[in-house]
């Protein structure tokens, strides 16, 4: 076992633990992920109340959603108290706006790092909004490409300028970020607009709760755009047997032909392209979608 080890103001413990056992990818890499990632992920992370996925025991063991700082805490961390509906109690959620509390977050095996749409100072106006497009088997990753980018055309014809990630998983996610004018309600309507607008326009798009487990569809979940309700974080990993990262990718490209699989806990991201860069720069205004 490797001695525990001081990474700035985190005492680092139990580094040779393997959280991905198919990899033999151990916690020791997933912090040094993190530190990689720290850069582009952080400007994410920074002003929201954290939801985390937890997995000491790696992902081939159960895991569990933490949503509460846990007790030991470091004092220097930054949290955010507010009432939770789902728990009946105030809670206090971590906040990570510094690289030392990401690789505090990643030495407690938080390996799922997901994010709220709306920033602690006002929790009720979104900055984002995102559409997430669930294939249901037999359709796959394929179908949720050719969901995307026609979602792209839609949002384009608005006059809006959309950016794209994989979900890490077996979907993709199309985000934009917003001025901060909007309700929930009038974001999740408006991804709710796009998604029947879709369902008239194609075969095997889903845009109903009720569609969701129909064999062979795409699914546009408006649902994921209300008060309380998360992203998984551009850059953030997965727990898959792969390592596999949600990761922001170029609609060029999306159009080549890329695989969820294709970035990992290796991908070297300072070597890479960010096409996520200046995201919160662009916020912009939502028209209205005339259904077809």
């Amino acid at each position: 076992m490797k001695a525990a080890q001081r990474v700035g103001r985190v005492t680092v413990n139990h580094l040779d633990r393997i959280l991905y056992p198919s990899q033999g990818i151990s916690k020791e890499a997933v912090i040094l992920y993190y530190i990689r990632a720290a850069p582009r992920l952080l400007p994410f992370l920074a002003g929201r109340a954290l939801v985390m996925q937890r997995f000491p025991d790696g992902v081939g063991s159960p895991g569990f959603y933490a949503k509460d700082a846990p007790a030991g805490t470091p004092s220097w961390v930054t949290l955010f108290a507010h009432y939770s509906t789902s728990a009946g109690r105030e809670i206090r959620s971590v906040v990570c706006d510094s690289p030392d509390t990401l690789v505090w977050l990643a030495n407690l095996a938080a390996l799922e790092l997901h994010m709220p749409l709306a920033r602690t100072e006002d929790p009720a106006s979104p900055d984002m909004l995102f559409f997430d497009l669930d294939p249901e088997p037999p359709a796959g990753f394929a179908e949720a490409v050719t969901v995307a980018l026609t979602v792209r055309e839609v949002l384009r014809d608005l006059g809006l300028s959309p950016f794209v990630k994989t979900s890490g998983r077996k979907g993709l996610h199309v985000a934009l970020p917003l001025e901060r004018r909007y309700s929930f309600e009038r974001t999740r309507t408006f991804v709710h607009g796009v998604g029947i607008l879709l369902a008239h326009r194609m075969a095997g798009v889903v845009s109903e709760l009720s569609g969701t487990h129909t064999p062979g569809t795409v699914f546009v979940d408006y649902l994921q755009n209300a008060a309380g309700k998360t992203m998984v974080a551009p850059w953030s990993l997965r727990a898959t047997p792969q390592a596999t990262v949600s990761m922001p990718v170029s609609w060029d490209a999306l159009e080549r032909g890329v695989s969820p699989e294709d970035f990992t806990i290796h991908e070297d991201i300072s070597r890479t392209n960010d096409p996520w860069e200046g995201f919160f720069d662009q916020a912009e205004r939502l028209p209205e979608v005339q259904h077809e």
